[in-house]
């Protein structure tokens, strides 16, 4: 360590080129950076729903499907038809959908002169203008099911444009340009935008939203607290500089490789910004803490320490990370396990190398000023040494097991909350409860069944009778859930023809007599959205109204045992859409959430059992993160926060992040330990020393973190919140806990009580 401490003084205007050249090209990369908030795109290809959802959107026009509501007084006003009208032909020449329906343009079937006509149920060339004609398509409307509460509201109040978008779209482009056009109308109706691709893009804007405003929020808080803290321009500048470097270079390996910024990763620059200044702030209190005459010395002897606890520090963090690579379901969490862990370890690198030889640059020259009983009085006397390190090193040795019986307490308490937890997959939960786009998902499940696609597959021949049947059967099904309103498929096709001709509303027994009325379907515009070319496999069409995890694992569980015993060799059902999509969502995050924080546990036991040539001590070291974690649960519990697609990151963060507590505790203990051989005076300078740059570090982190409290995004700011509750808990736990562990495990040693 000492040798690499004097070759970064040494080499120290190489570095600080070397660092500002790759900034200006990762910079310029910056104004490539594109961001994707499609979750569906980072569902893993080889997961079965996954893979039978994507197949659908290829198969049938797209799987993707966006709503337009207009609310109104009525819906049946001629203007207002018209108004439709506007919408849907709107739709029909955007770039990028396949299909519109509406109550302009939706097919209708009807016993014309004893034959049968299919058609449109408006003429767009003829829209009702007389109140009996007006009267008379409500009355219509209303008798038919295929129309009441899925294209028009039970109370008439509001109608629904419904479109799906081609498998190749770009969604995200394509749902903007829906909604501009949409508002450019001017219409009077209010209007509501929903569906999975009008939620993606108003994603998208809320993402470029936070970091507009939050980034450089975090950016002065943080700038804020070291100024406090240090009272120096080097103690503010060098860890937001390191930080603010750190997430340059992490965006712009991002743009080079070719990844976007997502829902998940767009917390990237907060968290690089409150965990990457944190080496800074060690590697400067060090040499702050430093005082030799020869200033080139100084900075060697505090690196030479310093080295060592930082990068084991910035390795565990960057382990808490990686293990979502291993644990994650979804592509873009793996994804953000592995650009957090780079710049983390670019933050590390900087803080060991970049800083110190700013440092040295600087003041190579300059010489320790001797500084006088006055200056050494007031160090010692300052607020957080005197009202806040010291009381705590004196509690350590006065009352060892009163900290242990309020840890103890605190830990049972919150084993009970962590029962209480529940999970969250729903994309509506992302929005705050009066955003525009909440508003509109919950006016889409009042009024129209909800905005989740549901599809069900059947492979066999789509004109066989027994086929058929069983898709109404299946139909009939799915409408016993309170959740399941409407569905649509062929079979539906077929019956409503066949009532029409005046024998019953059913599928005919005859093949032949199916084949007929199916003649009169092809060329309708319906059809390729329902069954495959070759006429092998078709598709049961609806929606699902409830965004609650357990309603959906109860419809998927009933719907799975209902396959399971209808599906025949001639008939094979499968089951997809998004309900199916979010159980293994759910199941995936309480899967990673398991596996990710066991890999991080264990990986981050070996390497600090390793690097410190004792597991003992690395056992000693997790002890403090594991039970702030536990309490961090139980807290969610009692709370009511949900396990979601963001809170799912925090343990394992956590523990990475916390863990370079620990580790800064230990690392001084045992190195004061050996220099004064007395285990009270050695844990009394970490205190007071490390235990400095500890709570600096822990407000700057959890200040930072804290900013997303501010999101627009729930998730994320549920995350923001643990995430800082996490550090204040690791950091007392390293403080308190930890302290009083490395007491009882030296009790045989003698201990000079303060």
């Amino acid at each position: 360590m000492k040798k690499l401490a004097k070759l970064t003084v040494k080499l120290r205007w190489p570095i600080i080129l070397i660092v500002t050249a790759l900034t200006i090209f990762f910079g310029i990369q910056l104004k490539n950076i594109t961001i994707n908030s499609d979750v569906l795109s980072s569902l893993p290809n080889d997961d079965p729903a996954a893979k039978l959802y994507k197949d659908i959107g290829k198969k049938y026009g797209g799987n993707d499907m966006g709503m337009i509501a207009l609310e109104t007084d009525n819906v049946f006003k001629t203007e207002v038809l018209e108004h439709v009208k506007q919408i849907t032909d709107s739709l029909k020449i955007t770039k990028g959908i396949s299909t519109v329906s509406s109550l302009t343009d939706i097919i209708d079937i009807k016993n014309v002169d004893g034959g049968i006509e299919i058609g449109k149920l408006i003429d767009e060339y003829d829209i009702p203008r007389t109140q009996s004609k007006l009267d008379s398509l409500k009355n219509y409307v209303f008798s038919k099911e295929m129309y009441k509460g899925t294209i028009v509201s039970d109370d008439g109040t509001a109608t629904l444009i419904m479109f799906t978008l081609l498998p190749d779209a770009d969604k995200q482009a394509v749902a903007k340009e829906v909604r501009d056009k949409v508002e450019a109308l001017h219409l009077p109706e209010k209007l509501y935008f929903g569906g999975l691709p009008m939620m993606m893009n108003d994603v998208t804007d809320l993402i470029v939203t936070d970091m507009a405003w939050l980034i450089p929020i975090v950016f002065f808080l943080i700038a804020f607290i070291l100024l406090l803290s240090f009272r120096s321009a080097r103690g503010v500048i060098l860890p937001i500089l390191t930080a603010g470097l750190a997430v340059i270079w992490t965006l712009g390996i991002m743009v080079v490789t070719g990844y976007q910024i997502t829902i998940v990763s767009d917390i990237i620059p907060i968290i690089l910004l409150a965990v990457g200044s944190a080496y800074t702030i060690h590697v400067i209190n060090r040499i702050n803490q430093t005082h030799k005459k020869n200033r080139k010395k100084a900075i060697i002897k505090a690196l030479t320490y310093i080295v060592v606890p930082v990068t084991l520090a910035a390795v565990t963090t960057a382990i808490g990370f990686i293990s979502f690579v291993f644990g994650a379901y979804l592509t873009m969490i793996k994804d953000f396990g592995i650009f957090t862990s780079v710049g983390t370890l670019i933050a590390l690198l900087l803080s060991i190398f970049f800083v110190p030889a700013v440092i040295s640059a600087f003041s190579m020259y300059r010489k320790e000023k001797k500084r006088s009983k006055a200056e050494l009085l007031s160090e010692k006397k300052n607020f957080l040494s005197d009202k806040i390190l010291r009381p705590i090193s004196t509690l350590l040795f006065q009352h060892p097991k009163y900290i242990l019986s309020g840890w103890g307490i605190l830990l049972m308490l919150s084993i009970a909350g962590m029962f209480s937890i529940k999970t969250s997959v729903n994309m509506a939960d992302y929005f705050k409860k009066d955003n525009p786009t909440r508003v509109s998902d919950d006016l889409m499940r009042e009024k129209f069944g909800g905005s989740m696609p549901v599809f069900v597959i059947f492979k066999g021949d789509m004109q066989s009778p027994e086929v058929l049947k069983m898709m109404i059967k299946t139909e009939d099904f799915m409408k016993q859930d309170p959740n399941i309103s409407t569905t649509q498929s062929v079979a539906d096709l077929i019956e409503e023809m066949n009532d029409v001709m005046g024998e019953g509303k059913r599928v005919p027994d005859d093949k032949d007599k199916i084949e007929q009325l199916w003649f009169l379907l092809d060329g309708q515009d319906i059809m390729p959205q329902l069954v495959s070319d070759d006429l092998d496999e078709g598709i049961i069409q609806s929606k699902f109204a409830s965004v609650t995890t357990s309603d959906i694992n109860s419809f998927n569980a009933k719907m799975q045992k209902f396959i399971k015993e209808n599906s025949t060799e001639d008939c094979q059902i499968e089951l997809t859409g998004m309900p199916s999509v979010y159980v293994r969502l759910n199941d995936s995050l309480l899967k990673s959430q398991f596996s990710s924080l066991l890999i991080a546990i264990m990986m981050v036991l070996v390497i600090v059992g390793l690097m410190m040539k004792s597991f003992s001590k690395g056992i000693y070291a997790t002890i403090p993160i594991i039970v702030t974690i536990i309490i961090l649960f139980g807290f969610m519990g009692f709370a009511g926060i949900s396990l979601d697609i963001a809170t799912v990151l925090v343990a394992s963060i956590a523990l990475g992040i916390g863990i370079d507590y620990s580790i800064h505790i230990i690392t001084h203990f045992n190195h004061a330990f050996k220099e004064t051989g007395d285990v009270s005076k050695a844990l009394n300078e970490t205190i007071m020393i490390s235990g400095k740059a500890i709570v600096i570090n822990v407000i700057s982190v959890a200040a930072g973190f804290l900013v997303l409290v501010f999101s627009q995004m729930v998730p994320l700011q549920n995350f923001g919140l643990l995430v800082a509750l996490s550090m204040i808990g690791s950091g007392l736990g390293a403080l308190t806990l930890l302290p009083v562990i490395l007491i009882l495990a030296n009790r045989k040693k003698q201990i000079t009580v303060k």
